[in-house]
């Protein structure tokens, strides 16, 4: 059974930081891309960070220069570390675990920390 727990959220103040974690069982997640999500209050899931197989990372605009995500193969586990927090962060954040298989797509989520900044 695959598992993706995220852990890490909570209430910060605007500028504070906060450190999401994933935890994945069931699968190697090294040989997954890996990403974190987010969802606001009336809003569609976007795309926050993405961490590939080798490493590779790619970020949203919003969230250039202050989140970093990260990869602990050896713990089979995905970190979101996130600096600088702004009220527009507000959301759920979801761990994502992406791959192919020749035609075959292995996709999971968690199933979500809440973020909230708020002063």
């Amino acid at each position: 059974q695959v598992q993706l727990v995220e852990s890490g959220g909570g209430l910060v103040q605007p500028g504070g930081s906060l450190r999401l974690s994933c935890a994945v069982s069931g699968i190697i997640s090294s040989t997954y891309a890996m990403g974190w999500y987010r969802q606001a209050p009336g809003k569609q899931r976007e795309l926050v960070a993405l961490i590939s197989v080798g490493g590779s990372t790619n970020y949203a605009d919003s969230v250039k220069g202050r989140f970093t995500i990260a990869r602990d193969n050896a713990k089979n586990t995905v970190y979101l570390q996130m600096n600088s927090l702004k009220p527009e962060d507000t959301a759920v954040y979801y761990c994502n675990a992406d791959r192919r298989i020749l035609s075959v797509k292995l996709n999971y989520w968690g199933q979500g920390t809440q973020v909230t900044v708020s002063s």
